[in-house]
């Protein structure tokens, strides 16, 4: 069983409302949502167990619907009842032992129509992100998103989504990964190397009859 590291988020606190400069859309008067700051935010670590000699990080919405049909349709609402799945919002591997923060907007400024080339960055290796699943096919949008990209949930959706942003301390310098790897193959390429992870939560909602 690997140990706790100590995690925190400059900007909420542990468990509370995201604020909208970090998400990817915010509620609209016209058109349910428009497009946001997209700020990464800061995010520090400490407490990591000696032989450490890399960490990750993955943030991942534990509430996305299982079925599209009445996603973003006016007139309907996503079911409270709907299984939900992970949608992932950040992989970042590869990050240096002797850091212990990535700043506030280091891994993104803005939104990025097609998305962020993953892969080496100053701060570790970008992973994609399930934004490109969601634009996929899209001429204006699509394409592969690299790094860190903030919350959109439904603006119809019945319930509050939770954001998870993990921090792992790992046994190696290098996870080996490359290309267009997600958050499913980085916690693949994790196991039996974690010493050490903590969590800290945030809720978001684009609904206005459903608060975060």
């Amino acid at each position: 069983m690997s140990a706790s590291l100590s995690v925190s988020i400059e900007g909420w606190d542990n468990g509370k409302p995201i604020p909208g400069k970090y998400a990817f859309g915010v509620p609209a008067a016209e058109g349910h949502v428009a497009l946001s700051d997209n700020l990464n935010p800061k995010i520090s670590w400490n407490d990591a167990p000696e032989g450490t000699k890399s960490f990750a990080i993955i943030c991942h919405d534990t509430d996305v619907p299982s079925a599209g049909d009445d996603v973003n349709q006016e007139g309907k609402t996503v079911p409270e009842d709907l299984p939900r799945v992970d949608f992932y919002h950040w992989v970042l591997v590869d990050i240096d032992a002797d850091r212990s923060e990535i700043a506030e907007g280091e891994d993104s400024k803005g939104i990025t129509a097609k998305g962020k080339a993953p892969g080496k960055q100053g701060h570790g290796v970008t992973g994609i992100n399930n934004y490109t699943d969601w634009f996929a096919g899209d001429a204006d949008m699509g394409g592969d998103y690299g790094g860190y990209d903030g919350p959109c949930p439904p603006w119809n959706d019945s319930i509050v989504h939770h954001y998870h942003f993990t921090v792992y301390a790992l046994d190696v310098e290098t996870l080996g990964l490359e290309g267009t790897f997600g958050g499913p193959e980085a916690l693949a390429a994790m196991q039996g190397h974690i010493l050490a992870s903590g969590s800290y939560v945030g809720t978001y909602s684009l609904n206005p009859d459903v608060p975060a």
